[in-house]
């Protein structure tokens, strides 16, 4: 019996001690005596990554040129270059008063062209009586008649005439056809500006979410990209920040540069946007597939020039292993080849630690 609770023991306390190490090694870098903290390789599901560079550039409709159906001077412009305006925003104002002057001249013309046919309806009644009981001719009551018609026909062109003035009136106010920003300003107040044969163009608005990704990718990747893949991207001016887009389109027609045959793949834009220009330079990948990768933090990878390395844990110096890696995703790296999840490696900033301890 004493022999049998030594075995419970001893099985026991053997039992804790994997538990612990299990623990010890999925739980985060594990701190040694001297203070170095190592990390172990692990496998993880990651994207497989297809590489490319693209330029950002506005849709297709996202730029409106808003210009003026009247020729007159500028009275008032309310936007500068950067304003950003919502739709229905008055962007400038044309001196109205010679459309108001074109209006008062319709009314007092409609009042003339009223007065006009209601004499001729009244010397029609007139005539119409007489003719019936023959006291002058029949046809001057036709001609009569006529006339009455002719009248009424001006009254009604004075009256689509005044429509127009107003709706010349209406174009008074240029207001902006979409929210956006204003990117140009091609006119200022006081300014004379005619629209005789082509409207003049007065601002130039970029709506909001008018940026997207062209990505130029290789003719040997083409197939393994579809529509809804999610796409990670940098450009030059944020070369730490990780932007997110979706494969929106694949052009079915290749684009050939220097003997090279790439597609165009069109990415809309998630979050960020606003950080981002027209024509900037980005480096892309678009996520494919998943598979099985080891893996380790980026903060565990080292680089000198074109070579990727990482430190291991050793009783001297540390010991530099030359790795190649691959895909990136959410602070780690894959690692295609250098180790092994039962190698020791010294995380980035315990390198200087590492470099410092005599060789034993």
């Amino acid at each position: 019996m004493r022999r049998a609770w030594s075995y419970i023991i001893v099985l026991s306390v053997g039992g804790i001690g994997a538990t612990g190490f299990y623990v010890a090694r999925q739980s985060g870098p594990a701190p040694l005596q001297d203070g170095r903290r190592i990390i172990h390789a692990q496998r993880r599901i990651m994207g497989s990554m297809v590489n490319a560079t693209g330029t950002i550039r506005l849709r297709v409709g996202s730029e409106v040129r808003v210009g003026s159906q009247l020729s007159g001077i500028v009275k008032t412009l309310n936007v500068t270059v950067g304003s950003r305006v919502k739709a229905g925003d008055v962007i400038a104002e044309i001196d109205d008063r010679p459309i108001q002057a074109r209006l008062a001249d319709t009314e007092a013309q409609i009042d003339l062209d009223r007065a006009s046919a209601e004499r001729a309806r009244v010397n029609f009644e007139r005539a119409q009586k007489l003719a019936s009981q023959s006291l002058i001719p029949a046809q001057q009551a036709e001609d009569l008649r006529l006339a009455l018609e002719e009248a009424r026909a001006r009254y009604e062109k004075s009256l689509r005439d005044r429509d127009l003035v107003e709706v010349d009136l209406g174009y008074v106010e240029i207001r902006a056809p979409i929210s956006g920003t204003i990117a140009s300003v091609s006119t200022q107040r006081g300014e004379t500006v005619a629209a005789s044969f082509a409207a003049p163009t007065f601002v130039t608005i970029i709506g909001a979410h008018a940026l997207e990704l062209v990505g130029m990718v290789d003719e040997t990747d083409i197939a393994h990209v579809q529509r809804g893949n999610p796409v990670t991207f940098t450009v030059d001016a944020y070369p730490a920040h990780d932007f997110l887009g979706i494969v929106e389109s694949i052009a079915p027609k290749a684009t050939i540069v220097s003997g090279v045959v790439n597609y165009e793949v069109t990415i809309r834009i998630g979050k960020d946007e606003e950080l981002l220009k027209p024509d900037m330079t980005a480096n892309l990948s678009v996520e494919t597939a998943q598979h099985e990768a080891l893996t380790l933090p980026s903060s565990a990878i080292q680089r000198d020039g074109e070579q990727t390395f990482v430190y291991l844990a050793g009783k001297g110096a540390p010991d530099r292993r030359a790795v190649v890696t691959g895909n990136k995703e959410e602070g780690v790296i894959e690692i295609k080849k250098g180790i092994s999840e039962a190698d020791n490696v010294l995380l980035r900033e315990d390198r200087k630690t590492e470099a410092a301890r005599p060789a034993s």
